[in-house]
């Protein structure tokens, strides 16, 4: 439990620090005078998140610490379940009162940032929100035509879960690495070596992620900066005609295996050794697996071209501010120590993903599975490039019809060339909508 007495040295060491850091900050060149922060202001702002009661707690915790440093900001916190939180973000957009401060989810990103709706951060940025502890490629993340309006908390990269009980019950070493031609023979020979008890994976051309950084290794994002598509029909095909061989002769586990499991994955019910997907879902596996399973293996993806930069960071999720907010100046205060202070570190840990602030990182007591994503995270770093432009609007839209083709293409149901022509059909769609 966070304890505030025992942190307030601490704290106070840091706060001089800090106030230092944005008085250098301030003074430095410039046109624009560096947005400012009254500490005798009596102030109240409205913070939304979702989450559960366990995360209410954190926050609660959070704020708490805050009000040790602003005791003259007020915040009231509310949350919901994730459908919810975005229902009430709707209505309160559509009547201009979203709450001061949100936590808020890339995918509905550039909607809110091009309807306006966000507050541009740019003029906070390196005095009232340090910027130190955050790297560019993090800082680029939360950019949606040119403005800042989220800073994220927390990341997660794409990757590669392996389970080392089920490997050793096949007599398999973990996958090594290698080209995806080298994946779908390591998954051949779990396989194989099990009898069939076990499967290597699951048909990864059914996750648009893998054809994602496939594209990304050849130099191209999936979309523009503007929001255009950057691949043609061919491209499309020829990542999903990768997956034939692997389908047709029983390497990954079947479709119809996977529907009587559903909503398990394979991986979660123990019947596949690998899973590519992010790297802050291995929580969710050791809970699914149960008892028997205390430990994961975590290796990159398979490699398109040697010395691509086809990984990125993602945000597990961002801060945000309205653009209605009648306290930009304390809003930021908030949202500087919710993503930078040891303090909010060391009460969130892992729960909001691992740190993206180095500040917060160092005050975050990570356990053994966060320990294993930030060396994953590490490990990676030369493959890391620049997070691709904002989700398009109905960009989740488009990730779940790539979800359903695969799973149509699994079962048989839909040649490669019906599958491309749906998809592009769809993207025409939410494209023009």
């Amino acid at each position: 439990m966070f304890n505030i007495r025992t942190r307030r040295a601490a704290l106070a060491a840091a706060a001089v620090t800090a106030s230092a850091a944005l008085v250098l900050t301030g003074c430095s060149g410039g046109s624009e005078p560096a947005a400012t922060y009254d500490p005798d202001e009596e102030v109240t702002l409205n913070l939304a998140f979702w989450g559960n009661d366990v995360r209410a707690d954190l926050y609660d915790q959070a704020i708490a610490a805050f009000n040790e440093e602003y005791p003259n900001i007020t915040v009231n916190s509310s949350f919901l379940g994730f459908p919810e939180f975005w229902e009430k973000r709707q209505t309160e957009a559509a009547g201009g009162g979203l709450p001061d401060v949100m936590q808020f989810d890339y995918s509905y990103l550039r909607q809110y940032s091009e309807n306006g709706l966000l507050l541009d951060l740019e003029p906070y940025l390196g005095n009232i929100i340090d910027t130190e502890p955050l790297s560019e490629n993090i800082l680029s993340i939360g950019v949606v035509n040119g403005e800042t309006t989220g800073i994220p908390t927390s990341t997660n990269a794409w990757g590669m879960f392996t389970n080392p009980v089920l490997l050793e019950q096949a007599g398999v070493e973990d996958f090594a690495g290698g080209s995806w031609a080298d994946y779908n023979d390591w998954m051949a020979e779990v396989t194989e070596a099990s009898g069939g008890a076990v499967y290597g994976g699951t048909d990864w051309t059914g996750r648009i992620q893998n054809f994602e950084i496939q594209q990304r290794a050849a130099g191209e994002d999936l979309f523009t900066d503007e929001g255009e598509p950057n691949f043609t029909e061919e491209d499309l095909a020829a990542f999903w005609e990768q997956g034939d061989s692997i389908r047709e002769d029983g390497t990954v586990i079947s479709q119809q295996e996977l529907e009587e499991i559903y909503p398990v994955s394979g991986f979660d019910a123990a019947k596949t050794a690998s899973e590519l997907t992010w790297d802050n879902f291995g929580a969710g596996y050791l809970g699914n697996l149960g008892e028997g399973y205390t430990e994961l293996g975590l290796v990159a993806p398979p490699v398109t071209e040697e010395g691509a930069k086809d990984l990125y960071l993602k945000p597990s999720m961002l801060h945000s501010i309205a653009a209605s907010t009648d306290h930009p100046e304390a809003a930021a205060t908030l949202v500087n120590f919710l993503v930078n202070s040891p303090e909010a570190g060391e009460i969130f840990g892992t729960n909001r993903g691992l740190p993206a602030s180095e500040t917060m990182l160092e005050g975050a007591e990570l356990d053994p599975l966060g320990e294993q994503i930030r060396a994953y995270e590490e490990s990676i770093s030369d493959r890391l490039g620049d997070a691709p432009p904002v989700p398009i609007v109905g960009y989740g839209q488009l990730e779940e019809k790539f979800r359903l083709l695969g799973t149509e293409l699994g079962f048989g149901t839909l040649t490669v060339d019906e599958a491309v022509s749906q998809f592009f059909a769809e993207m025409d769609v939410v494209l023009n909508q």
